[in-house]
């Protein structure tokens, strides 16, 4: 018999199988009853151990293998003896004692295995275990202090390295961004062919205003169109005249065409009203040259709405299908992987490097490789989530790979059962969170702190395990992490990152959450825009749903459209939509277990709620997040929402007419611990019941053009930590109460171009840790008063008042003074 390899040792089919024979010889009579008896009972004893170095993963010393092969070839043979046995002729006497005999020396020689060299194992095993075990205890320990101090860092940017472990994950991601533009170059001709065929479409064939990009979901027809709008000779061509337009599958077709023609007019906001209609007949000059780059079209009624046939505008449409010559002049439809390209994209995930690193099982990286079938995301997800693993995993990875249907367009379950390998090699609670962002529109960035928000109230895990979570997920090229156009630097904090992620991968979560019925499933989801709730939801609202996160996205909805459903699990709600009314459904009133509530307008234009009442029965909601609405005013009679820790409006309506007298926001929101208003350029002012919320902690009022002042009372905020009003052009004073807030931690004040000077009395911020002053270029003067800032450790400021903080650097010795580069950038107002 041919030597068997150790790991077909381990998976335990020899022992099994041979087990299975001797049960078979016990129940005869015959005369090697007795020896199988006995080996039965030997191999039972063997098999957990068996188990055990199965499912371990630990790779074993060099003795301690060929001891564990010889063992293996032992089974082997007493396989291959049983089988003689089972076949052997009860008449045949003396060929049964031959097989007794040898029964017997099977049986003597795994019994001194177990007795002695098993033996020897234990003890090496508990002498190692017990140096590892307080090893680890003492990372454990230094691990769990370090998380603590940098998840405070992420939340001010003062970490180490600016920004904490969360910043770290951002720089690998764009890190390997560079690597992997670097290595296109080297990919192959299949790559190069397409971008060089792409280009000459784009360039070349001025006839053409419309071309295309085809090819599958994952095979990197997205990757292929951004290369195109970074390459250098396009760029020159069209003198950086680039805007690349993400679609999706349900898009808002108005707020598409109103963001095209601001490209086109230099409104970069788009939000022109009328967009008059093109006649190719009209002599424009001089010409200029756009390239619009229209990724992730799925309809072609959508895209003949999104092209405008104007004089020098060229259109590359990116999409899974193929549309006719009326429509695309000409189209490139993408190829899939060659096995030579295939490897350097994988090997890229799973090693870091372009090729097959020297002393790696050669074969198996390429025969897991031969599964992906060529295609890019594949490559990439599969070959991050083999990274690091023994090579046992891998095997097992091929195996389960290997039983996949060939993938096509026509196979696209198929497609996501391979990924899914990537999937089930996940912890549980990073599976889940993996699944939840399934709760968020196709091509959208999910705010982080949405996110995470979620994942702590859903998972019973803080803060620290949740961007543990999202660090391991963006290793595994799960998701991505996106830093915001706004943020500036590298010393910028988790606020300005956001989460985005591949459609395929959503179609994942999507799918792995849709296994169960849909009243037991635990995300009852909407993958698409809908003008109103799906009829498979109604045809079961006989019944509740279980689901603990919903996850709605509709058009226009009035009370009329909602039906009654019952969600007695309900801990999240995320409502997507896009209108500018929009009534708020009543079953949020059957949702008895709420904690989250999500409400984001899509639309191009705030969006007035209705049905607002449905808040005075939120008795467990701890966080509230609004974007794009017209805050509704809430009656004195309104419940107390006393559980509430959370509020975020973002691109708000908040009405100055609000009554002040009214509102006593500490009685209504009594644990509020965190208040954000971004974007609210109607905001002219605090609410003054705001500085008597005792519990607040952190305090935002961010881009918010029309603010003036800050309530003179803010210094009765005793508990606030985090302080940012950043990009408030028309704030010209900060009130002298601001120098009462003790425990301060960080201040940011960048881009109040008017704001004229920092407080005199600074020096009672004795916890203040970090300043960020970039572009105020109204402050020429650092308080002398600065100096008394002992737990100041960096300051953000332009150059020309950086030289007067680092006259503090010998009084405050581990103080960092970073100078900022100007980052206005109104790219972000594209998306």
């Amino acid at each position: 018999m041919p030597d068997m390899a150790v790991s077909d040792f381990f998976v335990g089919e020899i022992a099994t199988e041979l087990l299975k024979m001797l049960f078979t010889i016990s129940r005869k009579a015959c005369t090697c009853k007795l020896s199988a008896d006995n080996l039965i009972e030997t191999i039972n004893q063997l098999l957990p151990t068996i188990q055990e170095i199965k499912y371990s993963g630990v790779e074993l010393p060099e003795l301690r293998q060929r001891q564990l092969d010889t063992l293996s070839q032992s089974l082997a043979d007493g396989l291959e003896l049983a089988a003689k046995v089972l076949k052997s002729s009860r008449w045949n006497v003396y060929k049964n004692l031959q097989l007794s005999k040898k029964m017997e020396k099977l049986d003597k020689n795994i019994s001194r295995f177990l007795k002695g060299t098993m033996q020897a194992h234990v003890l090496a095993d508990v002498h190692h275990l017990r140096f590892d075990t307080t090893e680890r205890f003492d990372r454990i320990e230094n691990s769990n202090r370090r998380l603590e101090k940098q998840l405070g860092a992420m939340k001010i940017g003062t970490g180490f390295d600016g920004g904490g472990w969360l910043e770290e994950a951002v720089k690998r991601v764009e890190e390997d961004h560079e690597m992997f533009e670097a290595s296109c170059e080297n990919m192959g001709v299949g790559f190069e062919m397409g971008k060089r065929k792409v280009k000459e479409m784009v360039l070349e064939r001025d006839d053409f205003y419309v071309v295309g990009i085809s090819g599958m979901g994952g095979s990197g027809k997205t990757t292929l169109a951004k290369e195109i709008s970074r390459d250098d000779q396009i760029k020159t061509y069209y003198s950086n005249r680039i805007f690349f337009l993400t679609v999706s599958q349900s898009p808002n077709v108005e707020v598409l065409r109103q963001k095209i023609w601001g490209w086109l007019s230099g409104d970069v906001h788009g939000f022109t009203d009328v967009i008059p209609q093109w006649n190719l007949k009209f002599d424009i000059k001089p010409v200029v040259r756009n390239l619009i780059i229209l990724d992730d079209v799925w309809s072609l009624s959508v895209l003949e709405q999104l092209i405008f046939r104007v004089p020098g505008c060229k259109t590359l449409v990116v999409s899974r299908f193929k549309f006719p010559p009326s429509t695309i002049n000409c189209n490139y439809e993408l190829e899939l992987l060659r096995q030579d390209e295939a490897i350097s994209v994988f090997c890229f995930s799973a090693f870091r490097q372009t090729s097959v690193p020297f002393g790696t099982n050669e074969k198996l990286v390429k025969q897991v490789v031969d599964e992906c079938k060529g295609l890019p995301l594949a490559l990439k997800v599969i070959g991050a989530s083999l990274r690091d693993q023994p090579e046992m995993f891998w095997t097992s990875a091929k195996n389960r790979l290997s039983r996949g249907q060939p993938i096509c367009e026509s196979h696209e379950i198929q497609l996501l059962e391979r990924m899914k390998l990537s999937i089930d090699c996940l912890s549980d609670k990073v599976r889940e969170c993996f699944m939840d962002l399934g709760c968020f529109p196709e091509d959208k960035k999910i705010p982080l702190d949405v996110l995470i928000n979620i994942w702590v109230e859903l998972h019973d895990i803080d803060e620290v395990e949740a961007f543990a979570i999202l660090v391991e997920l963006s290793d595994k090229n799960l998701l991505n992490l996106v830093k915001d156009e706004r943020a500036g630097d590298m010393y910028s904090s988790y606020f300005e990152i956001s989460v985005c992620q591949h459609d395929l991968l959503r179609d994942l979560a999507i799918y792995l959450s849709n296994q169960n019925s849909i009243n037991q499933r635990k995300r009852l989801l909407m993958p698409r825009r809908e003008e109103g709730l799906p009829k498979d939801w109604e045809r079961n609202v006989d019944q509740p749903f279980h689901a603990r996160v919903v996850s709605i996205h509709t058009g226009e909805m009035t009370e009329m459209d909602w039906f009654s459903m019952e969600f007695p699990k309900a801990e999240v709600l995320i409502i997507n939509f896009s209108s500018s009314e929009y009534a708020l459904p009543r079953f949020i009133e059957n949702m008895p277990k709420l904690r989250a509530l999500v409400i984001i307008n899509y639309s191009s234009s705030s969006a007035v709620l209705h049905n607002t009442s449905v808040f005075s029965n939120l008795a467990n909601l701890t966080s509230l997040w609004f974007e794009k609405v017209s805050v509704p005013q809430l009656p004195s009679t309104t419940t107390p929402l006393k559980k509430l820790r959370k509020i975020s409006l973002v691109l708000c309506k908040i009405s100055p007419s609000h009554d002040h007298s009214s509102l006593d926001m500490p009685l209504l929101f009594p644990r509020l611990e965190e208040l954000t208003m971004d974007h609210c350029i109607d905001l002219m002012e605090l609410h003054p019941s705001i500085c008597r919320i005792k519990k607040l902690k952190s305090l935002g009022v961010t881009n918010c053009d029309s603010l003036t002042n800050l309530p003179t009372d803010i210094g009765d905020l005793q508990f606030l930590q985090i302080l940012r009003i950043y990009a408030c052009p028309n704030l010209d004073k900060l009130p002298q109460g601001i120098c009462e807030l003790r425990k301060l931690k960080y201040i940011d004040i960048s881009q109040c171009i008017n704001l004229r000077s920092l407080p005199q009395d600074i020096e009672k911020w004795t916890c203040l840790e970090k300043i960020d002053m970039r572009e105020c270029p109204q402050i020429k003067v650092v308080p002398k008063s600065a100096v008394s800032l002992r737990s100041l450790v960096r300051v953000i400021c332009d150059e020309e008042i950086s030289l007067q903080w680092e006259k503090l650097f010998k009084v405050l010795p581990n103080l960092y003074v970073q100078v900022a580069e100007e980052c206005f950038n109104l790219d972000w107002l594209a998306e």
